[in-house]
């Protein structure tokens, strides 16, 4: 053979063993009998015959087979345009025009290494992964991936039968990338990163940056082009980036998409995105619900863990439809008025041997230290905030949920987990800061980092972090120090308002403070008011289930819950079911229990929080305000023997107050006098008692008149009727 690729050169490209295919593949100056010249070698196992075609001239020039198994190589006296096409005849007869999978130029720019070296490219998603491209008018994909400390790397797919020898991807110097062009790769294919470690060992990994997968317990990766769907959303986006989420009304359905509904045909019982959108969108109408939140979509392999052990970060959980499915599901949303907030998990990722673990056969992703890298609550893998390229791969991520699928905001789990390095650790088993401190420094800076970039490039869109401690500034700007998020979720509210609310009526007036405490620092954060899905699962019960009383006090309790929930500063969410009072704690197989609406007890109170929702919706007083002191003014927060509440909900001067006035006992209170900021009539606009909601109908229609006399330290005063276990709301009628 007159080549001057060795015999042992060709052996290791048949074994896989090469960990620079391109120094032996693809386009090379030779020294041929003396003369520079150009050698042209491809690896085709399934080629009969293969020539080399000049792009300018047409002209071909066959490749001699230098080994039997499909190692080719033509030598060339000139040198060929550099955009020259291959022509092969497969093992079928089929002629095929493809392209040199070494020869083509790499999809990153100068400026995208540049950023990417900075850890600050936003738009990742757009270079990595698996990414349609044409080469000299050749369709076929883009396949790259962060592996620095990998050996070898191939591509394995459909499109090579699984056997990676002949598509070993090239290092691009200095960044730790592997990439290589495909020919002929095309949507609907799957395919894997074959991943050799620095011990030689071989390991399938899952792309970090698919944009699909396998329906689970399957894993592999789907080539998929998710810049083809058509939107119909323009004015909703359009009208998003003037959306002030500090200022506006906010009701957040909390949904586990795989359970809220079921249906026949899909396993499981699973519906589709299209067909949740149609009903999602049509209850979330009728119920006034503003937003919905999902529980994670994200690709996860366990789906008992509900989403929040993520493997497919870049791509919608395969189990209700493709990723147009779910753009449709969003787009839909949209065009009835809803928005869609999806739970964001990057606090930990699990340990699933085709996941992010040890993706290059080292601590990549992770940190090393088990001290750092893995959480002891939930067996899983915690990233590394303090290398650039992890950051940028997180960040990226979260702003291609905001660009590809139009999501409207991000609810960030476990934000408390990632503040501290001693979180749920004892001593010895966590390793402080530079300082000698347990907060997680790098941890912070991302988070900044991560607010940042989202309130910059998507004006209006949310950010709220579930954050269970003192931790202050969470929902303040980074430029003042604080972490940036638009809203912290209120769980100190929740857990003092749950353990009032399950003491019976009789002893509520020794617990008085566990209901007015929150009002001392209701204004220290942006607050949501969450009655999320944690408040239901692990042995907690349902909501109603966790009420004191009889049915009917149950009932009526759960009513005062959600009316005092709803005219507290904050903004409001509530996890399904919880609407029309279910009784089984919730699990991901099993989902809300629809039949109860069969029972008009229940009927009511889905009534009652589709009628709260509106009233938040009608009332500049109960949410322009959520978050300062001229939009709250108490009336009496001190009667803890008759366990009675009563405020004023107030917004601009030309929007009418409201007055809230609360029993928490099941004895009606005639009479009742409260004082009031103004005079007029004081019309009665909600009562949790109506026996439209279940209730005994006990209220004050149509209102009360001031009397023109004082009381609680107001100029003049009305006297109502507080209903049992119930709220009578007021707006004042000039």
């Amino acid at each position: 053979m007159n080549t001057q690729l060795s015999l042992s050169s060709i052996q290791s490209l048949l074994d896989g063993n090469v960990s620079d295919p391109g120094s032996l593949l693809g386009r090379h100056t030779v020294d041929y009998r003396g003369t520079k010249a150009t050698a042209i070698r491809m690896y085709e196992p399934e080629a009969q015959s293969i020539w080399v075609v000049d792009s300018t001239t047409g002209a071909k020039r066959p490749m001699r087979r230098l080994h039997p198994e499909g190692v080719f190589e033509a030598i060339f006296d000139e040198t060929p345009e550099s955009n020259y096409k291959v022509e092969m005849i497969d093992k079928q007869g089929k002629t095929v025009q493809t392209s040199d999978p070494y020869a083509t130029p790499s999809l990153l720019t100068d400026f995208d290494r540049y950023l990417i070296g900075e850890g600050r490219h936003h738009g990742l998603y757009e270079r990595l992964g698996a990414q349609l491209r044409t080469v000299n008018g050749v369709e076929g994909v883009n396949f790259s991936v962060w592996a620095p400390n990998a050996k070898a790397l191939q591509v394995v797919g459909d499109f090579n039968g699984w056997d990676g020898r002949q598509h070993g991807a090239r290092r691009l110097p200095n960044l730790g990338i592997w990439e290589l062009f495909i020919p002929g790769a095309h949507p609907g294919q799957r395919y894997k990163f074959r991943i050799q470690s620095q011990q030689g060992q071989w390991a399938d990994k899952c792309d970090p940056l698919a944009f699909a997968s396998e329906l689970p317990p399957l894993t592999a990766n789907i080539i998929t082009d998710i810049n083809s769907y058509a939107w119909s959303d323009g004015d909703w986006m359009h009208d998003r980036a003037e959306f002030d989420p500090l200022h506006a009304p906010i009701n957040v359905y909390e949904v586990h998409l795989g359970s809220w509904q079921k249906g026949p045909g899909r396993k499981h019982g699973w519906l589709d995105y299209r067909d949740l959108a149609r009903r999602l969108a049509d209850y979330c109408h009728r119920m006034n619900f503003t937003h919905v939140e999902l529980m994670p979509i994200s690709e996860h392999p366990y789906t008992g863990s509900w989403g929040y052990q993520s493997v497919g970060y870049f791509a919608p959980t395969s189990r209700h439809g493709n990723p147009e499915d779910f753009m449709f599901f969003v787009d839909h949303l949209h065009q009835n008025g809803i928005g869609v907030l999806i739970d964001w998990v990057p606090a930990h990722f699990p340990k699933d041997d085709h996941g992010l673990r040890r993706f290059d056969g080292t601590a990549l992703y992770e940190h090393a230290d088990p001290r750092q890298g893995e959480h002891p609550d939930w067996g899983t893998m915690i990233f590394n905030f303090g290398r650039n390229e992890v950051r940028n791969f997180l960040i990226a991520n979260a702003l291609f949920w905001l660009d590809k699928y139009h999501i409207d905001g991000l609810r960030v789990d476990a934000v408390a987990s990632m503040l501290y390095l001693d979180y749920s650790r004892e001593e010895g088993e966590w390793i402080p800061n530079r300082h000698g401190g347990r907060e997680n420094l790098e941890s912070i800076d991302f988070l900044r980092e991560f607010n940042d970039a989202v309130h910059e490039n998507y004006p209006g869109v949310i950010t709220a972090a579930e954050e269970s401690t003192a931790w202050p500034g969470v929902s303040k700007p980074t430029s003042s120090g604080g972490l940036g998020f638009t809203y912290k979720w209120n769980m100190g509210w929740m857990n003092d308002t749950l353990r009032y609310m399950r003491n019976e009526p009789i002893h509520r007036q020794y617990h008085q403070n566990e209901l007015t405490f929150s009002l001392i620092y209701a204004f220290t954060e942006n607050f949501m008011l969450p009655l999320s899905h944690d408040e239901v699962v692990h042995g907690k019960g349902s909501l109603i289930s966790q009420m004191p009383g009889d049915m009917w006090q149950k009932f009526a309790n759960l009513r005062l819950l959600y009316t005092y929930m709803w005219t507290h500063p904050g903004k409001k969410l509530l996890f399904m079911g919880g609407e029309f009072a279910q009784w089984n704690e919730w699990n991901e197989d099993d989902g809300p229990q629809w039949l109860l609406l069969d029972f008009a007890t229940h009927r009511g109170v889905q009534q009652l929080v589709a009628d709260l929702n509106k009233l938040v919706i009608e009332n500049p007083a109960l949410h322009h305000f959520d978050f300062g002191h001229e939009g709250f003014e108490w009336i009496d927060c001190q009667n803890a023997q008759d366990s009675t509440l009563i405020y004023v909900r107030k917004a601009t001067p030309d929007s009418p107050p409201l007055l809230v006035c609360s029993n928490f006992t099941p004895v009606v209170r005639e009479n009742y006098p409260i004082g009031v900021p103004e005079s007029g009539f004081w019309k009665e606009v909600f009562n949790s008692d109506s026996e439209a909601y279940g209730g005994s109908n006990v209220g004050n229609y149509p209102g009360q008149h001031t009397r023109g006399i004082g009381h609680h330290e107001r100029p003049d005063s009305i006297t109502a009727t507080l209903p049992p276990l119930g709220t009578t709301i007021f707006r004042l009628e000039k």
